[in-house]
């Protein structure tokens, strides 16, 4: 009789021992389950941000090698305290930068062909990003070649370039 209790009392010994990890192993699962889904939602929203920016650059591309600088100009902030410093000093006002993009550039064999070459997006806050990179212009008249900082602001949605220093 006393074996016999002796096994029950180990019996129940084992089953709590086992149910306590099982609790442990499953609350840290949960734990971490958790944290890597707050992670992932993190990088998510900022690699959705990334994208929409990387698409705006991508399309300024795109229209910029159809000769087509009022679309290129769609990136751009619409408005008169956007800033572009280039190589003639500051310009502000979106068209102001419009008109100066038409008159360095007034045909195609001017324009040739841009290739970007992103170096460094990086995140300021939930509305801004600060994107550092290179230009390349192919064009028959001669090469040209630079540098670019742009500053990026959510603006209702979307995101625009407020700020563009090229050379």
């Amino acid at each position: 009789m006393l074996t016999g209790m002796i096994a029950i009392i180990d019996l129940h010994r084992i089953h709590s021992h086992f149910s306590i990890n099982l609790f442990k192993r499953s609350t840290m699962k949960n734990i971490i389950t958790s944290i890597f889904c707050f992670i992932s939602i993190a990088l998510a929203a900022q690699s959705k941000d990334e994208m929409a920016i990387l698409k705006v650059l991508d399309e300024q591309n795109t229209a910029w090698n159809r000769g087509d600088i009022d679309g290129f100009m769609k990136g751009y902030w619409e408005n008169d305290s956007l800033m572009f410093v280039g190589k003639s000093g500051v310009t502000y006002g979106w068209t102001n930068t419009l008109n100066n993009y038409k008159k360095g550039y007034p045909d195609t064999a001017a324009m040739g062909k841009l290739t970007f070459t992103n170096i460094k997006v990086q995140r300021l806050s939930k509305k801004y990003y600060f994107i550092v990179g290179k230009w390349y212009l192919k064009r028959s008249i001669g090469d040209v070649s630079g540098h670019y900082n742009l500053l990026m602001q959510k603006i209702n949605g979307h995101w625009v370039i407020i700020a563009d220093h090229s050379s």
